[in-house]
């Protein structure tokens, strides 16, 4: 019997897109509405690379000094996208900064400052998203939704940020059925906060069609595009 053969990076990115693509239909939405942040924390710099010359561009990482030397790794690579994802401490703002990241994970008034801070001394503004703890998971960051109102309007007080919209880790769970209430309340208060354009940055590799249906923007996907870690 012939061994079996692992697709390629390359043919799973493929299928993850069939996958968005099919979903967006579903939906009702147009083409190339979601983003795809491919997930590539804990592999090597060649693996993004294998993805980047399939097409894709935006990457996202969860640990600061993983994010640092993919940025250096890939320098060439001019308009490569890289998103930090990851629970992230105040003191390795200024590294996320410099690395020129968007940050997902925004969840208190000081972490905000301190990413201000270092942007305005960087001379730039630094994308950043508001990270909502939508099931009030105690073990998990985010702020709580009932202070999403507050932190919005502290991260637009902020000169060196620009706030794309928010994003949430749910729980776990085997059935994306179940995960629905939590991309739907991340959307209602966006719908509540925000205008309509912002982003909603939800949806994994094993419930990315429910987070599109309920309205996400960008959707991270690690498993399916790079396999296993």
């Amino acid at each position: 019997m012939s061994e079996r053969v692992e697709p390629t990076i390359t043919e799973r990115l493929a299928e993850v897109r069939a996958r968005i693509a099919r979903a967006e239909a579903e939906a009702g939405r147009p083409p190339g509405s979601v983003t795809l942040v491919a997930v590539s924390k804990t592999k090597p710099a060649s693996a993004i690379r294998e993805a980047y010359a399939a097409g894709q561009r935006v990457f996202g990482e969860n640990y600061v000094q993983e994010l640092v030397d993919k940025r250096r790794e890939l320098a060439d690579l001019s308009d490569l996208e890289l998103h930090f994802i990851g629970h992230l401490q105040r003191n390795k703002a200024k590294d996320v900064v410099l690395a020129r990241a968007t940050v997902e994970t925004v969840d208190s008034d000081r972490l905000a400052s301190e990413l201000d801070k270092r942007a305005s001394a960087a001379g730039g503004r630094v994308p950043v998203l508001v990270q909502v703890n939508v099931a009030r998971e105690p073990q998990k960051s985010g702020c709580d939704p009932d202070a999403v109102a507050a932190l919005i309007a502290h991260v637009r007080s902020l000169p060196g940020l620009e706030l794309r919209g928010l994003m949430t880790i749910p729980p776990l769970d085997e059935e994306p059925e179940r995960i629905r209430p939590h991309f739907s309340a991340l959307r209602a208060l966006r719908d509540r906060h925000l205008d309509a354009s912002a982003w909603l940055s939800m949806g994994m590799s094993a419930d990315l069609e429910v987070a599109i249906a309920e309205g996400a923007t960008h959707v991270r996907v690690g498993t399916a595009i790079f396999g296993a870690r």
